[in-house]
């Protein structure tokens, strides 16, 4: 996973969609069993803006901006099914987002503005990782397995995580979506 460098006055964050229970034990399980090292550190969830380094002094201001964002955003649904993968550009297997893609792609775009303007490595794809940097065999499993998945849910949130030093994203603040 790329997670850029940081100093003891910097945070590193992410922005994200938690995938609710029953599904976010299911896939947490799933990323387990294939082996799949991150699978205890970092909660089932579709990225809106991956790893990030700000100075502790910009928080209030990056709480404020996503308090904006959320506001903005009415709730939407959001259906996962199937299997997908980023191979042979980047090792991973995930479950699609095949309702709800136009709304992540707007709240992406809306809370990587202002105090969080930056550029991406890649182009945006909402989806929810279930494989990693494993094997190859344990990639072709995941994406064999996983191709029966089906979940549904609205999205009312989105919540601001920190990378802990012993590697963990832990959910830091909620923002609530506006009422559709």
């Amino acid at each position: 996973m790329h997670l850029p460098e940081r100093t003891s006055a910097q945070a590193r964050i992410g922005i994200s969609i938690a995938v609710p229970e029953p599904w976010a034990a299911q896939l947490a399980q799933a990323r387990r069993s294939f082996g799949d090292c991150h699978a205890d550190t970092i909660p089932p969830h579709i990225t809106v803006v991956g790893p990030t380094v700000v100075d502790q002094a910009v928080m209030p201001a990056v709480c404020e901006h996503l308090e904006k964002v959320a506001g903005e955003t009415p709730t939407f649904r959001l259906h996962l099914r199937g299997s997908g993968t980023f191979r042979p550009v980047s090792p991973v297997v995930f479950i699609n987002v095949v309702e709800g893609i136009a709304e992540c792609e707007q709240l992406e775009q809306a809370a990587r503005s202002g105090v969080l303007a930056q550029d991406s490595r890649f182009n945006y794809h909402p989806h929810v990782t279930v494989a990693h940097e494993v094997p190859d065999d344990a990639l072709d499993r995941a994406f064999e397995r996983m191709t029966g998945f089906d979940a549904a849910f609205d999205v009312t949130a989105l919540h601001l995580y920190e990378h802990g030093d012993d590697g963990v994203w832990r959910p830091q603040r909620r923002f609530d979506l506006r009422d559709a």
